[in-house]
């Protein structure tokens, strides 16, 4: 080769060198990332076989097997497992291995060019001579490199064997030029595996956070324990389903790698706020509940009225008064059903009569005691008749404003979070699940088309979730039927997206997540294709 040609030939090796570099830093899965710096070290030296080892510190790992004459093909994204086992890198005293020569680099970090194994006194090769025999093969040629990161850590190792003359087909020694450029190489490679490594750890260690908050936003409150676990959930069912739906406004509907993935952390994410919200409120899984259940307080009161009945019929009847026996039962009997009608409605529901909201007072204005200041007093206090007559659930409208607040805490956490450009949209698709599509949802009441596809799936998920739920302070979790008609009135309602939900129905979204985390006695057979209609 003249000059020329040698620059020329030099001037390619720089050009596909920097191709190759700029490819690494390009691609994210581990395994295309391998199997390109195999073939380009192919490219190079014409290498009939490539092993790719990665280190754990302990042993060396086969990552990737290739073998053109053995037309061996395994490791990486062939789908072929290898059977081998890995390579220790001490000897059961802890003295470091130095006789397999893919260890020694390992060890060392010199690159090893061996000309001929079958010649090679200093390391062990009887177990590639064994190989060899029985597969009819001639391992002659070796090239082994430390693949380095960028603190000088081996982190993997590259070895090349039977490096092929193109114009004979003889096996050749690797050349000094050929370990030179597979050096170069093998550094772009350790480097671009090193940052790819970094970048997992690191998203790794992002999501271990974010799960961290959840949990502990989970386990504030025994009452809604894995609400942020199971959300993500059905939201990734229902985000597949309406990508796989080709009907319908969402038919073109697609989202990237990214995408899913900003739609996942943002769902992890979607009550971070109510690490703000006070326990007591969370927890109120009865209407009289604060630190403790004043149900039992009430209750005492009742006791007092009883006695003050007995001891008034007692009284009366030592006096020689002759007081009515039927009366006095008649007043306990009352007594005993209104102490039963508050037990009852203490605990809460979907829904409280206005008949029984005025029996609350007319219990109140029944009975008087003696407090602990020694007045004489209604039955009630102002703030217990408040909350006995609670319509719907366990909390005043102050508690369930405090609740509601969350998501505008979160919002606010979020948005002061700096996002890499892939998750930016985390806030918006995060604090929209509480608004509904007639702008009369909270904290920002955007309508339908200020809200993303993304914050109207979390929308449907999160109610889903809380519906068939088992944890709630003030309900059971609903029977899959009566969940899925609850869902049907908030399409109703234009609470929630119409297409979204029959994608939810028709794609049986709903049924997959059931047979995952809902009881089985919760889950019964209904007419699905009823929920597709307005009612």
């Amino acid at each position: 080769m003249d000059y020329k040609d040698r620059c020329r030939y030099l001037e390619d090796r720089i050009k596909q060198l920097n191709k190759i570099g700029i490819a690494l830093s390009k691609e994210d899965d581990f395994n295309k990332l391998f199997e390109m710096i195999m073939e380009e070290a192919k490219h190079i030296t014409n290498a009939d076989g490539r092993t790719l080892y990665m280190t754990d510190g302990k042993s060396l790992k086969f990552e990737i097997i290739r073998n053109d004459s053995l037309n061996l093909i395994m490791g990486g994204t062939s789908g072929n497992d290898i059977p081998w086992p890995s390579i220790p890198l001490y000897d059961d005293s802890s003295n470091p291995n130095y006789k397999n020569v893919s260890c020694y680099v390992a060890h060392t970090g010199e690159t090893s060019n061996i000309k001929d194994a079958y010649k090679e006194d200093g390391f062990d090769f009887s177990g590639t001579k064994n190989a060899d025999k029985a597969n009819q093969y001639r391992s002659k040629s070796f090239l082994t490199l430390p693949l380095k990161n960028h603190e000088d850590e081996i982190v993997g190792v590259m070895q090349l064997i039977n490096a092929i003359d193109s114009n004979t087909g003889e096996i050749i020694p690797f050349s000094k030029d050929m370990e030179q450029q597979v050096e170069s190489l093998a550094s772009q490679a350790a480097v671009a595996l090193t940052n790819k490594r970094l970048v997992a750890e690191l998203k790794k260690l992002f999501e271990s956070f974010i799960k961290l908050i959840a949990t502990a936003i989970d386990k504030k409150s025994e009452y809604t324990g894995g609400h942020c676990e199971r959300v993500p959930e059905i939201c990734m069912m229902l985000a597949d389903a309406v990508e796989k739906a080709d009907y319908g406004k969402y038919k073109d509907f697609t989202m990237t790698n990214d995408e899913r993935y900003e739609l996942y952390i943002a769902a992890w994410l979607h009550d971070c706020g109510k690490v703000a919200t006070p326990v007591h409120v969370v927890d109120k899984s009865t209407k009289l509940e604060t630190i403790t259940d004043r149900i039992e307080v009430v209750n005492t009161r009742f006791e007092l009225i009883k006695r003050d009945i007995e001891n008034k019929f007692l009284k009366e009847s030592l006096d020689g008064n002759n007081p009515s026996k039927q009366d006095f039962q008649l007043a306990l009997s009352e007594l005993n059903e209104n102490k039963n009608f508050i037990q009852k409605i203490n605990v809460g529901g979907e829904f409280m009569e206005k008949v029984d909201q005025d029996k609350v007072e007319e219990i109140s204005k029944k009975y008087q005691w003696i407090n602990e200041n020694g007045k004489l007093v209604d039955f009630f206090s102002e703030l217990e008749i408040r909350n006995l007559q609670i319509s719907k659930g366990t909390l005043l409208p102050e508690e369930r404003e405090i609740i509601n607040d969350h998501i505008s805490i979160t919002i606010d956490m979020l948005e002061k979070l700096p996002y890499p450009k892939n998750l930016r949209n985390v806030p918006e698709f995060a604090g929209g699940h509480h608004e509904t599509l007639d702008g009369k949802g909270y904290p920002k009441g955007l309508t339908e088309d200020q809200m993303s596809t993304q914050a109207k799936i979390m929308a449907i998920a999160d109610i889903f979730e809380a519906l068939t739920a088992d944890d709630r302070p003030y309900k059971d979790g609903k029977k899959l039927s009566h969940a899925m008609r609850i869902m049907g009135y908030f399409r109703d309602d234009y609470h929630i997206d119409e297409e979204l939900f029959e994608i939810f129905v028709k794609e049986k979204v709903y049924e997959k997540y059931a047979k995952e985390y809902v009881k089985e006695e919760q889950i019964d057979v209904f007419n699905d294709k009823e929920l597709l209609e307005f009612k």
